[in-house]
């Protein structure tokens, strides 16, 4: 699907946007963990979290979905029924990755599948910290999808450094250490996105090996209620089209303020952005707040290296900002973009060239200098969502509009991107 987009002038009025994807994955997870009816509200109707619905209806949970609120019907503790198929996660490398280690604590033995993408994205840096607690778990002899998983004879506490900095294989570990008597240690030398510590309530620590989390099946999950707040991930591609529109002024409601996930915030009132935040509350200890945007004329800043896990998924569209910002935009230190949806490095160079910017790519990084042509130009989404809306806000700013070709991923995250611009211009 080729979706064309006209250039607009301004952004105004205000939005609520789906509940935040990170929040919704991981809360359908719990829920179908405990024991009991939980309640979700304003959940993603994103594709990735319907596949983990999917997954844990195929093991035996029952959901009931009204629009965005969720009763789950959970099955208890290692009380999930064995799947008569390969579950299928999908888009979603949350799904994939973080349901092993719920799996990789039960009797029964399964097998996870993905779609083309995701079956080329790397598993093996799950299985191995798995395997270390014990568990019984395979991929393919190149370290990706399928996952098998079978019944352990023996799962044992862990005491375990991250090797690199990444909330899903943390989250993984966590889920596994749920089903254990024992107390196990996570160490985390640089912070990622923390909803799965804050949802359970886990005990943190700060010293000087970095942050311990510690976990054991004393915080197994219990049935709850939660108001998910709206994903700052989504939020983001539209506070850089208000920053960057003149005359803009947007108020973005009930956004997830969690400061694991606020380095696209800051980083953008750094380079001069008027982003004002109101009314900040808590809720199952993650802070939420509403956004207001107002048009602002940008310079770029250096981002330092240790910001990138905190703004890893917000990288293509802060990269949009740097275009039309004073100066250069560079970012080195993200190599983890080269194993996203795509290879998010190569995608956004491949892309900005189409505009007749000037890029140089580095192996985990880029920097972009010169103008944006003022073309009708085709941009490729490469399958990727991220990509898709980031070049839907270029095309957005360019005189003479522009398209983005395979706009229809954009449903991985944000089905209703297209109608939620249109409310607003």
């Amino acid at each position: 699907m080729i979706q064309r987009f006209e250039r607009i002038n301004f952004l105004r009025g205000k939005l609520k946007l789906p509940g935040d994807k990170s929040i919704s994955h991981r809360a359908v997870m719990f829920g179908a963990m405990a024991d009991g009816i939980s309640m979700l509200h304003n959940c993603s109707e994103s594709e990735d979290v319907s596949s983990t619905i999917n997954c844990f209806e195929m093991l035996g949970c029952r959901f009931e979905r009204e629009g965005n609120d969720v009763k789950i019907f959970g099955k208890g503790f290692k009380n999930f029924d064995e799947p008569k198929k390969e579950l299928y996660a999908g888009n979603s490398g949350t799904t994939a990755r973080l349901i092993s280690g719920i799996l990789a604590a039960q009797n029964f033995e399964s097998v996870i599948t993905g779609d083309e993408s995701l079956s080329n994205r790397p598993m093996k840096r799950i299985v191995e910290p798995l395997r270390i607690m014990g568990a019984n778990i395979t991929a393919k002899e190149n370290g990706t999808l399928p996952l098998r998983i079978r019944p352990s004879a023996y799962l044992n506490p862990v005491h375990f450094k991250l090797p690199i900095a990444s909330a899903q294989v943390k989250s993984a570990l966590i889920l596994s250490a749920l089903h254990l008597d024992g107390e196990s240690e996570i160490i985390e030398t640089l912070p990622t996105r923390n909803h799965t510590e804050k949802l359970l309530g886990l005990k943190c620590e700060d010293d000087a090996e970095g942050k311990k989390i510690f976990v054991s099946k004393k915080n197994y999950p219990e049935p709850f209620e939660l108001n998910i707040p709206s994903d700052i991930s989504s939020a983001a591609f539209f506070i850089v089209t208000a920053l960057l529109t003149n005359n803009s002024e947007l108020l973005l409601k009930n956004v997830s303020m969690n400061p694991t996930r606020t380095g696209i915030v800051h980083i953008l009132k750094s380079m001069g952005g008027r982003i004002e935040i109101e009314n900040m509350i808590e809720t199952m200890g993650e802070p939420v707040g509403d956004l207001r945007i107002y048009s602002s004329q940008l310079t770029n800043i250096e981002i330092p290296k240790e910001i990138i896990p905190n703004i890893i998924d917000e990288i293509p569209i802060l990269s949009v900002a740097g275009v039309f910002a004073k100066g250069n935009f560079k970012i080195t230190g993200a190599d983890e973009l080269r194993v996203k949806e795509s290879d998010r490095i190569k995608s956004l160079c491949e892309n900005f060239k189409k505009a007749k910017l000037d890029v140089f790519e580095f192996d985990d990084g880029f920097e972009i200098s010169g103008s944006v042509c003022n073309e009708n130009v085709s941009f490729e989404s490469y399958g990727d969502h991220r990509i898709a809306m980031a070049f839907a806000v270029l095309s957005m700013l360019m005189k003479k509009g522009g398209s983005v070709s395979g706009f229809d991923c954009v449903a991985i995250s944000n089905p209703n991107f297209k109608a939620q611009i249109a409310d607003l211009r």
